[in-house]
């Protein structure tokens, strides 16, 4: 499971230029949760041009033993409710199985619980498909986009806290402060599936 992540961006990736990835582990660390034995994996990549490190991504993996934690997840979901917000920066999204199938085949992601509803279901323990943790953390990017669009970013740092499912109307939330800004993407279910902080240049 995907469970969060950090990027810091020095400067821009320049297109059409040549460019290098160098990845690494940053951290491994072996605990007991509830549904058995977990393995955090920090992952990370440094993304170089012309000898300059232009990008730096952290990536927060968790793989667990055991069976899925479905018990947690709702046994049907309401597909016809908007969440409300009063945030000053909203950017609403309905999921579906055809996005999540691209953007699966995007991301070269090949989990099952993206595409194949009866083993989401009656292997995983899901009331539906699972909407991918780093489209939610692309949505939170592109209201910063869309609201601030003179303004570039220069750290990300984000954290996965519950599932979205496919059909559920969601908000990517978002309010500005200063150098920086404070997201999140919420559910009628829930008003924190994802949270996520923006520092601008």
């Amino acid at each position: 499971m995907w469970a969060g992540g950090r990027c810091e961006i020095t400067e821009p990736l320049r297109l059409g230029e040549p460019a290098e990835r160098v990845s690494s582990l940053a951290s491994v660390t072996a605990t007991q949760g509830r549904s058995g034995e977990m393995l955090f994996v920090t992952e990370r990549r440094e993304f170089r041009q012309y000898g300059r490190t232009c990008l730096v991504e952290e990536q927060d993996i968790v793989y667990r033993s055991g069976g899925s934690a479905g018990a947690q997840h709702p046994t049907a979901l309401d597909a016809s409710t908007l969440p409300q917000a009063e945030d000053p920066w909203q950017l609403p999204l309905r999921p579906d199985p055809a996005l999540l199938f691209r953007f699966s085949a995007l991301t070269a992601n090949a989990h099952r619980i993206h595409y194949d509803a009866p083993y989401c279901r009656d292997e995983e323990g899901y009331p539906g498909l699972v909407v991918h943790g780093p489209l939610l953390a692309l949505l939170m990017l592109e209201l910063t986009r869309r609201q601030a669009p003179d303004r570039q970013v220069r750290e990300l740092s984000y954290r996965l806290r519950r599932p979205v499912f496919a059909g559920e109307g969601i908000v990517a939330c978002g309010t500005p402060s200063g150098d920086r800004a404070d997201l999140r993407v919420a559910s009628h279910r829930e008003q924190r599936h994802a949270t996520a902080e923006v520092t601008f240049v």
